[in-house]
């Protein structure tokens, strides 16, 4: 199977969780090890998926998996759940605020939410071994 086509979920494949035009220019190799990989089905299964669901439109990938180097130069922190797989930068035509109450009115699990006013997107994380903390945050 191709890379770029393995389906994470019905509307989420592993293509665009770990695209990265940085990634690109910079010649990083962004795959995924294997636990990342299991990080970033669950994410799509139990939380970008039924959240697109009861959306019933369209969530657009910024940024998914993000392996250590390619974290670094993005100015990701050194512990972001992105280099786990447990995270990704979402928004949809609604913006993020109106994405985040979806999210809040839904019930479903989630580490933390994380709002960035300006650049108009919702940080979203799911840890698989549990422990979420359904954390909400703003940011600027």
């Amino acid at each position: 199977m191709l890379y770029n086509t393995i389906q994470l979920s019905p509307n989420f494949n592993l293509s665009e969780l770990t695209h990265s035009q940085t990634a690109i220019e910079n010649a990083i190799d962004n795959t995924p090890d294997e636990k990342s990989l299991e990080n970033l089905k669950n994410l799509c299964k139990n939380l970008l998926q039924p959240l697109r669901d009861m959306l019933g439109k369209p969530i657009h990938v910024t940024s998914g998996y993000r392996c250590e180097e390619l974290n670094r130069l993005v100015g990701g922190v050194p512990t972001s759940q992105h280099t786990k797989g447990e995270a990704a930068d979402c928004y949809c035509t609604d913006g993020p605020e109106f994405l985040l109450q979806v999210l809040l009115d839904s019930g479903l699990e989630f580490d933390q939410a994380i709002v960035y006013k300006k650049k108009r997107f919702l940080h979203l994380s799911l840890k698989r071994g549990g422990g979420n903390r359904k954390m909400v945050l703003r940011k600027n």
